[in-house]
């Protein structure tokens, strides 16, 4: 309720400012390769020639990381993991722009890139394994080319861009691709990273997943512009993509990409898009949004459009579109089974990747910690 400043006066003060102001009405044109409806497109600075089998390719992982998620959301709800933090929706934005990486690009995730995981070869149990608690996420960074997962909003920003110099310094034909949310717009870290990464035009990519909530906050509460636009204070580009779009995705990050890689700088890619689920399992969402307006984006889902334009455009039969569902179910029992077998950790692992090199201190840290656990061996307990 509106509080009144002094019984002298009619003025009144909102105690959430901004909490009346209404949702970015003027929304700016995405680019867009592939209407909701599925019909394909042209965009004049986002030229795309993508091949039926890569189309094929794209639906198919589209499919399998989307019922990977749902698997991982079930695990956690019967109590396998600790917790998950959902994909559902974003498929398409984390889809294209992991494909739209070169092999020697690095990719800088927050904790929900599961589908540029995917993408990068990232078995699903090696990511499943950090949200059951067994390992702080057991693939390598270089293999892969994806490095770890950072739960602390808006460090991997300045990661990426401390590599990015890196790169740049040694003269690699390379880039870093960093992910974030509409939220982590409002850190201080994502803000540092981008003055730095303007100030040496260093090869990296800014892509924000632009989710409509930072957890229950809505945009407009963080943001009187909308979100691309904040890269021209940093004095690069930004561009705004429909993020429900794959093709689209794929077009604008491959550009961003090659533009970094060759010398132009940063960009600050916009991902308009919509989390279906909860932020994370912990999350009721129901308490901060309207269901209609969950049913209004099921219409632009992702996955739905791409089928339907495959379908349409005669690119993918019956029979493709079921041997994908049936490879997910594969996929999804073989999650499952892979969890539910999965191996505790010795409790003295913790003290084994803490250092290259054990140090003597760490050592003895160790040789206690396995000693008191022996104890109760012994003890019989």
């Amino acid at each position: 309720m509106p509080v009144s400043v002094s019984s002298a006066t009619t003025e009144v003060v909102d105690p959430v400012p901004g909490a009346d102001a209404p949702h970015l009405p003027q929304q700016p044109d995405l680019v867009q390769l592939l209407t909701p409806e599925g019909e394909r497109v042209e965009h004049p600075e986002y030229p795309l020639e993508v091949g039926d089998e890569e189309l094929r390719d794209l639906y198919r992982d589209l499919v399998l990381v989307r019922r990977w998620d749902v698997e991982a959301t079930a695990l956690q709800r019967q109590g396998e993991l600790g917790i998950w933090a959902s994909l559902l929706g974003q498929e398409a934005a984390q889809i294209g722009a992991g494909r739209a990486l070169q092999p020697d690009d690095t990719a800088f995730p927050t904790y929900r890139e599961h589908g540029v995981a995917w993408t990068r070869g990232v078995d699903p149990l090696e990511v499943i394994s950090l949200f059951r608690g067994v390992d702080n996420g057991g693939w390598d960074p270089v293999a892969t080319g994806f490095n770890l997962y950072t739960v602390v909003i808006g460090a991997q920003c300045l990661h990426a861009t401390g590599y990015a110099m890196g790169l740049q310094r040694d003269g690699a034909e390379t880039a870093a691709l960093a992910f974030l949310g509409d939220g982590a717009t409002s850190q201080g870290e994502v803000n540092e990273a981008m003055i730095w990464a303007a100030s040496f035009s260093a090869p990296v990519v800014f892509f924000c997943q632009n989710n409509q909530y930072a957890i229950s906050v809505p945009l407009e509460r963080q943001t009187r512009v909308p979100l691309y636009q904040r890269a021209a204070g940093f004095g690069f580009p930004g561009v705004r993509v429909d993020g429900n779009d794959v093709l689209a995705v794929l077009a604008v990050t491959r550009a961003a990409l090659a533009a970094a890689r060759d010398g132009q700088g940063p960009t600050f890619i916009e991902a308009f898009t919509y989390r279906m689920g909860a932020h994370t399992t912990s999350d009721d969402p129901t308490r901060y949004r309207l269901a209609s307006e969950l049913e209004e984006w099921k219409l632009r889902d992702p996955i739905a459009r791409l089928k339907a334009h495959l379908s349409r455009s005669g690119v993918a039969d019956a029979a493709f579109l079921d041997s994908v569902e049936a490879e997910a179910e594969e996929l999804a029992a073989r999650i499952r089974r892979g969890t539910t077998e999965m191996p505790d950790p010795p409790g003295t692992a913790m003290f084994d990747h803490v250092y290259a090199e054990q140090t003597p201190h760490l050592a003895q840290q160790r040789a206690d910690f396995a000693a008191y656990q022996a104890s109760f061996e012994e003890a019989g307990r």
